[in-house]
C-alpha cells in the first residue's frame, strides 16, 4: 500500500455503474469492472471505503426498515421512536423522560389507543426505539475500515464483510456484548481460538485489531461463506457471492450461526433467493434468531446508506494524487474467485 498522508480507496462497484462520493449524477463504469479505484478526502485524510451501488439499483434504500433505523441512528438516545414492530412504521417520535413520566396505566392506555388506530392484534407487538446517534459515529470508523480492508484482501477475503461488520458490531469500541463476543469484529471466545488467536486468562489478541481482523476474515472464508453457499444449494437458489443479498445472508450466519439461520430459512421455504428472502428474515423468528438476529442485515443496510450520505455531503475526490499499481501482497482478490 502506499505509505503517507493518502490511502488507496477500494470503492466496490458491483453493477453497470458507481456510486461517487460527491458531485453530479452516477457515471457508467464497466459492468465486468468487480472494483475500482479511488482516493477519497475527508477531513483531510484519504481512506479506503466500500460503496455499493446495489443498495440503490436494486431499492433497498426504499425499503422501511433500513429507513427506520436510519432515523434512529440520527436521533439522540433521549427520543423514542413509536413504531410497529413488524413493519418498523414509525407511529410518533416521544421524549424518552416525559414518556416514562406519565405512568403505567397512561402508558397502556397509550398502548391499546395504538392497537385500536393501526388494526393491531393483541400478539402484535408495540415497539419503543431510542436512538443510537451516541453510538454510531460513522466518520470515526472511517479510520478502523480503512486498516481492515488490505487485512480481508490478503486474508482473500471480501473485504466488503470488514466494514459491514465494523459499521455494526461496537463501532470504534473495545467491548463484551451480552453473550461475551469481543473485539473490533465481536468474536466469541471459542471462535476467535479456532481461528488462529490466543484468549486465556493473561492474553486475549481479540484486542489487537489486525489480528482481530484477521481472524474475522478467516471465519468468513472458511466458514461462514461456505455455509451460505450450502444453504442456498440446498434450498436451490440461484445467487452470486457478490450479490448483496448473499452477503448479508452470510452476516445472519456471522451472528447468529448457521444452525439458527438454518432454521428459519426451514420455516420460510424459500423457493427464490434475492430481497424477498432477506425481507421474509425480518419477519421471522427461530429459537435464537430473535428480535436482534432479525435487525442485523437492516442495520447493516442502514449503516452502509448513512455511510455513504457522510461521504456525500462532506467527502471529495483526494487531489492530485494517481492511482498506482497496489503492492502484489495487498492487492485485490477478484471477487467472484473468493
Amino acid at each position: 500500500m502506499k505509505s503517507g498522508r493518502y490511502l488507496t480507496v477500494w470503492v466496490l462497484s458491483l453493477f453497470a455503474w458507481g456510486w461517487p462520493i460527491s458531485g453530479p449524477s452516477p457515471q457508467p463504469v464497466d459492468p465486468e469492472l468487480q472494483i475500482e479505484e479511488f482516493q477519497v478526502q475527508l477531513a483531510a485524510n484519504c481512506y479506503q471505503v466500500i460503496q455499493d451501488s446495489s443498495l440503490y439499483t436494486q431499492g433497498w434504500d426504499k425499503l422501511v426498515q433500513p429507513r427506520f433505523w436510519r432515523e434512529a441512528m440520527k436521533l439522540p438516545p433521549d427520543t423514542v421512536i413509536v413504531n410497529v414492530a413488524k413493519t418498523r412504521q414509525i407511529v410518533e417520535r416521544l421524549n424518552l423522560y416525559e414518556y416514562r413520566a406519565r405512568g403505567e396505566r397512561k402508558q397502556k392506555a397509550y398502548e391499546d389507543s395504538l392497537r385500536t388506530v393501526y388494526g393491531l392484534g393483541k400478539k402484535d407487538e408495540i415497539f419503543f426505539t431510542t436512538g443510537r446517534n451516541h453510538f454510531y459515529r460513522f466518520q470515526e470508523m472511517l479510520g478502523p475500515i480503512d486498516k481492515a480492508i488490505p487485512v480481508f484482501i490478503k486474508e482473500q477475503t471480501d473485504p466488503w464483510y470488514a466494514q459491514a461488520i465494523l459499521l455494526i458490531e461496537s463501532p470504534g469500541r473495545l467491548q463484551y456484548s451480552t453473550d461475551g463476543a469481543y473485539g473490533a469484529f465481536q468474536l466469541m471466545k471459542g471462535v476467535a481460538q479456532d481461528m488462529g488467536l490466543t484468549v486465556n486468562e493473561r492474553v486475549d489478541e481479540r484486542e489487537d485489531f489486525e489480528k482481530s481482523a484477521a481472524a474475522a476474515a478467516r471465519l468468513l472464508r472458511t466458514t461462514c461463506i461456505p455455509k451460505a453457499r450450502k444453504l442456498c444449494d440446498d434450498w436451490k437458489l440461484s445467487y452470486k457471492e457478490t450479490d448483496l443479498w448473499f452477503r448479508l445472508l452470510t452476516m445472519h450466519i456471522y451472528h447468529a450461526g448457521i444452525g439458527n439461520v438454518k432454521r428459519v430459512v426451514k420455516r420460510i421455504k424459500p423457493k427464490e433467493g434475492g430481497q424477498a428472502l432477506i425481507t421474509k428474515l425480518w419477519q421471522t423468528k427461530g429459537r435464537r434468531f430473535g428480535n436482534a438476529s432479525q435487525n442485523y442485515s437492516q442495520i447493516i443496510l442502514a449503516c452502509f446508506m448513512e455511510l455513504d450520505a457522510l461521504l456525500q455531503t462532506e467527502g471529495i475526490i483526494c487531489p492530485d494524487l494517481e492511482a498506482k499499481p497496489a503492492d502484489p501482497d495487498t492487492s485485490p482478490v477478484p471477487l467472484d474467485a473468493v
